[in-house]
This record gives C-alpha cells, structure tokens and sequence, in this order.
C-alpha cells in the first residue's frame, strides 16, 4: 500500500514574502547542448496547401471584442530572377459562427499584401512572399466558442473548419486561463518540443518575446547557423537571411497558432537589413498586432488587455527615449489604465534589462535608464524578456536597488533555439 502523501504547507512562499538571497544552480555543462535546425522538407514546415487554400493560419487579440485572422495563399519564390505576386488576384474572407457549419457571420474585406527581401550582391538570393491577408472579425462575445474557415470562396478556396475560444472581457473580475510566454524559438527539434508541451498545456493566448524564426542564420552555414556571421563571412557585405524559413515557421506554428491568439514583439533576428536600408520587413508584414487600437504608430510596440491583464508590448530596435515616439505613447498608455478593470499590469520586450549572465549583461542599459522610471511609477507588476538563452528569475527591484514596488524580472531564456544554454555569469 502506497504511502499517505505529506499534508500541504499552510502557507506557500510568494515573491511577497522576499526578498530573498540570491540563489544560482550551477548547470551541468555536459548538458549544455545546442539543437539542429529542422530541414526544410520537415513534414512539419513543408507546404501541404495547394494552389489558392489557406496555410500559414493565425489569430491576434485585436480588442476585447475582436480578433485578427492571418493566412498566406501562393506560392513563395526565391531566386536571382522573380516576379512579385499580385496580391488583388485572391480575395480575403472569413466566415464565423458559434456552432460548427453555421457561419452566421461573414467578413469578406481585409488586407492582402506581399513583401520582397532584396540582396543586389553577387551570390545572394532574393525572395518574394505569398499573399498574406490580414482580416478583422468583429463582435465576438466574451468566454465563447468560435467556428471559422478562411479563404476566399469566388475560388472555392476556403480553409477546413477550425475554432477558437474568446477571452473573458476585461473588468469582468476574470483572467485568462493560461497564459504563454516563450522567446527564442527558432525551427529547431528543441523548438517541436516547446510548441508540443505548449499544445498539451492549452494556453488562452501565447506571449512571444522575440528571435522567432532565426531566418537570418539558417542559410550562412548550410543550415546549421551562424552565431556570429560578420565573424564567419567577414567580406559579406550583407547578412542575406533564408525566408523561407518564414514560411516553414508559419506552417510550425499553424497546429496553436489557428486556434490560440499569438502575440509577437521583435527581437534583433526581426532586424533582416536589405537592400536601401530596409529592415524588419517580414515581421512587419506577417503579424497582424493591435498597434491602431492601442494607439500607437508602429508595429513594434502596442499594448493589449486579456481579461482582467494589460500587457504593454515595448520595442528595444526603435527608439525609446524621452524624446521619442514609443516613449510618449508609453506613458500615455500606461497613464490610461484603471487598475480596477486590469488588475495586472504586465511589461514585455526581447532584451532583459537585469541579467547576471555575461552574455549580453546591460546591453540595453540605455533602454532601461529611459524606461524604467514610467514602469516603476506605474507598478508593473512583471516584465517578461527572451535574448539571453539562459531562465532567471529577479527579486522586486528598481534601479538596481530591491523595492517592494518594483517589478519581477523574468527571462524565459529557454534553450529553445539552436543557440547552447548559457551558463557564464558575470563577476
């Protein structure tokens, strides 16, 4: 006969009962590994659509009351030589309901735009996208089910049924289920494993912190990356990155991400330079983020309520100081939340501005000399970051000084990516 398990402790420790002395776990090396990029013809990232049908299928929070749609039809291309696709030639349409087959509701206007990655360099390939639409669908009710296909139907192209659950409006007194945050992800066999476990726990909605697809490095190395490019290809005048890696991450991501909100901020693998110093293209052109509804000019930074949560989404490759755009709307939003609708106010941007690793220790000080004041004074309760390939967590702290009113620090910092886990900190 098995034995009684203990009782429960009558009081479980919290951040509250801190702070606490640092603790650090000293990792095996022997365990620090690396993980292989997956290959192109994965059966995971490879194109199962045909001609005009939907893939690539995602949702982002909109309003508490709206949700966006985004697929790709067409064919991507990459060569010395290709001919941009003519985004009017596919209609954009979603159909919803609350009951599977009856689609009492039809939006049948969106956007439908492509992008092009150019690299006039002797050796380097350029690349054109599919179309990828973009569809508002409004007046969902809250804590409910919805049925949907995508597409267009004048081409009898239309998506297979898929579904999605609307979150809890916000003062309503409820909160998400479950919330994900993951960073650093990748198209790696370390990456399937995050998104199985991510699928198995059902997430409400998925938080990503930057560095998705690491495209930027597929292609210098025979797909096995690059961790410093302008050290490898020192007489590259360029770094070209692989997008069709793009494409196989969307295809990845499709099994959540059509049925889960998805919910992305940039990191520096986003920046992807071309030509006429054009950077950020494919993430500005893929993600539909609610940067109008939040009132904020770029898509690199916006905000979003998820029940009874505001999450601030800030931008760490644009400018941030007191002088900016970013900080301005920053400080508008945040003077804008009632603690009373959104009780939790939650921060999340790629670099993390407290890290004890040697890897990318106060990269974005500056950043944090700008910002950390407005946070502080209007008591985010926690700021989630990615970039350092290594988990921490922070007692409450402002200004490099514990405080009680201070945010908790996190970086999720998997070793999701091909990237090793770190394990240097500093002195």
């Amino acid at each position: 006969m098995a034995a009684a398990a203990p009782p429960l402790s009558e009081h479980i420790i919290t951040t509250l009962d801190g702070p606490f002395e640092p603790t650090t776990r000293n990792f095996d090396p022997s365990l620090r590994r690396g993980s292989e990029d997956l290959p192109m013809n994965h059966p995971r990232l490879t194109k199962n659509a045909t001609s005009n049908f939907p893939e690539q299928i995602s949702l982002a929070l909109s309003t508490p009351t709206s949700i966006w749609v985004s697929w790709v039809t067409g064919d991507a291309q990459i060569g010395l030589n290709i001919t941009p696709l003519d985004p009017t030639t596919v209609g954009s349409e979603v159909w919803y309901g609350k009951e599977t087959g009856n689609y009492t509701k039809k939006k049948l206007n969106g956007v439908s735009l492509i992008y092009s990655q150019l690299y006039p360099f002797v050796g380097l390939f350029n690349y054109t996208s599919g179309i990828i639409h973009h569809v508002r669908i409004d007046g969902l009710e809250p804590e409910t089910k919805y049925y949907y296909k995508c597409g267009d139907s004048s081409l009898a192209a239309m998506s297979e049924e898929l579904v999605f659950e609307t979150l809890p409006l916000p003062g309503s007194g409820k909160f998400p289920r479950r919330i994900a945050f993951v960073g650093n992800l990748g198209l790696t066999s370390n990456s399937t494993t995050t998104i199985d476990h991510l699928i198995t726990n059902d997430p409400s909605v998925v938080l990503v912190v930057g560095d998705l697809t690491y495209a930027n490095q597929y292609r210098t190395t025979g797909g096995k990356g690059a961790s410093c490019y302008s050290c490898k290809f020192p007489d590259s005048p360029i770094r070209e990155t692989y997008q069709p890696r793009w494409d196989g991450w969307g295809r990845f991501m499709q099994p959540l991400t059509s049925r889960v909100p998805m919910m992305v901020i940039e990191g520096n693998h986003e920046i992807e330079p071309q030509a006429e110093n054009i950077s950020f293209l494919s993430y500005e052109t893929r993600f539909s983020v609610p940067s109008k509804e939040s009132g904020s000019n770029s898509n690199m930074y916006y905000s979003f309520d998820a029940g009874g949560v505001h999450f601030i989404m800030l931008g760490a490759y644009v400018d941030y100081d007191q002088t900016s755009s970013q900080y301005a709307w920053l400080e508008k939003d945040l003077r804008n939340v009632d603690r009373k609708t959104t009780p939790w106010l939650i921060a999340a941007f790629h670099p993390p501005w407290y890290n004890s690793y040697s890897s990318h220790y106060q990269e974005f000080e500056c950043m944090r000399l700008q910002m950390e004041p407005l946070l502080y004074q209007y008591q985010v309760d926690i700021v989630f970051s990615g970039h350092v390939h290594a988990y921490e967590r922070m007692n409450r702290v402002f200004n490099y000084t514990l405080d009680s009113c201070g945010p908790i620090y996190i970086t999720i910092g998997g070793v999701i990516s091909r990237k090793w886990m770190l394990i240097m900190q500093t002195k």
